[in-house]
This record gives C-alpha cells, sequence and structure tokens, in this order.
C-alpha cells in the first residue's frame, strides 16, 4: 500500500509518520509537499501533525487553502482513506471535510501526555480490527483539541456512526476526567459520513513502537491496511 504523507510549513510529525509507514509496516510511502496538486498514485493520505503556518489565524485555517487540499478532497471524493492526525484534524474540519470545530483546550493550556481511547464501532477501514471492548493508550500534544459541534449535530454523529473515538479512564469509562480538552461527549475523533476521512486528536504514530510507551497506535494502522 502506498501512502501518501502531507508535508506543510511548520509540519512536526511527517517524518514519525513516514517511519511508521515504511520502517515500521512495511509500506511503500512518500512525502507530499503541500504545493503538489497531485495524488495519483497513492492509496492513502495521511495529514500530519504539528503548526502548519504556524498556526497563524487559526489552527488548520491556512493549510485549508494550500494547492494540495483540492487533490485531497478528490481523493476523499473517490472513497479513498484519508487520515488526519491532531493538527491534520484541524486542516481537515477546516477544509470541510469533517464537521464540527476545534477550539482552545478547556484549560486554555497547551497539554501533552498519555490518553485513554475507546474505539466506538469497527464501521470505517481504520477501526474495523480495532477491539471495541478494548481501551488504546496514545499521546495528545495539543493545544486546540477542544472539538465543538451543536447537540443536534452531535445526535446525527452518533445516530450515523461518525463518532471514531472517545476518550475514556483506564478501564474503558468515560468519564470527565479522561477528557485532556473539554472536547464535547469526550470525543477523541470522528469520521465523515462515508467513513473514508477520519481526524482525531491522539497520535497513533507516536505510539506504533514499544519503546516510546506504547505500539497501541500501530493496530489503526495496520487496521487501514487490511481494510483500504
Amino acid at each position: 500500500m502506498r501512502f501518501a504523507v502531507l508535508v506543510f510549513p511548520a509540519s512536526n510529525c511527517d517524518h514519525d509518520s513516514y517511519h511508521v509507514v515504511r520502517h515500521v509496516l512495511g509500506e511503500e510511502g512518500a512525502f507530499v509537499w503541500h504545493k503538489e496538486t497531485s495524488l495519483d498514485g497513492f492509496d492513502a493520505v495521511i495529514i500530519p501533525g504539528g503548526f502548519s503556518y504556524g498556526d497563524y489565524l487559526r489552527t488548520g485555517a491556512i493549510a485549508r487553502f494550500s494547492p494540495i487540499m483540492s487533490a485531497v478532497q478528490e481523493f476523499a471524493k473517490a472513497g479513498k482513506p484519508v487520515i488526519g492526525i491532531c493538527n491534520g484534524f484541524q486542516i481537515l474540519v477546516e477544509a470541510g471535510l469533517l464537521p464540527g470545530a476545534l477550539i482552545s483546550n478547556r484549560s486554555l493550556r497547551f497539554v501533552s501526555r498519555m490518553i485513554y481511547l475507546r474505539p466506538e464501532g469497527n464501521s470505517s477501514p481504520f477501526t474495523a480490527d480495532l477491539d471495541v471492548n478494548r481501551v488504546y493508550q496514545m499521546p495528545v500534544a495539543h493545544q486546540s483539541g477542544n472539538y465543538l459541534v451543536t447537540d443536534d449535530e452531535l445526535a446525527a454523529l452518533e445516530d450515523q456512526d461518525q463518532i471514531a473515538f472517545r476518550y475514556t479512564n483506564a478501564s474503558g469509562e468515560i468519564v470527565p476526567e479522561a477528557n485532556p480538552n473539554g472536547s464535547v461527549g469526550n470525543i477523541a475523533g470522528v469520521l465523515n459520513k462515508d467513513k473514508n476521512v477520519l481526524g482525531l486528536m491522539p497520535h497513533p504514530e507516536r505510539a506504533s513502537e514499544a519503546i516510546l510507551g506504547s505500539d497501541d497506535g500501530l493496530a489503526l494502522f495496520q487496521s487501514i491496511i487490511g481494510n483500504a
């Protein structure tokens, strides 16, 4: 499987994602600069974390207008998998590929720590092989990870099985103390209606080798490979 890893000015998790794809999983991958206009030849797209354009104006708001994003739109329309991690999630929301908004953390502070999350179903290629009866441990590192939707939008996400992950404690309980940023409903990741676009704030690429403290994130990438 051939992954495109997008690179924007000030991306800083692009090499982490590339390392997992190429050196941990042994798949094909290539960096794609934000000024490129084509994703021909790729099977999946990773929009990595970081601080695209320095997070000026609003997180993801400038990157959303990069030339490559038109190709991402077409790639998603074709039903191919697109995953946005942290800042990548913010870019997907700004681009209208995912619903809602991401605002400043409830604490108004940058949060960087390990968290627990639980898949809410197996309806997407990203979660098809995950175990809904267990929790996964991954790190978060963000200032604006507070996911916000209206009550009606939240109900629609739940009805259409678009909530991919929720923050939990180590026992898998969805409790306020497990929520690192104040996201509504403890939401850690969401899907588009077609289930081929995923945005999540936790970093699976930083939890794909045991030496990093957790290799739980590897399951997500393996699920993409096995089900895309």
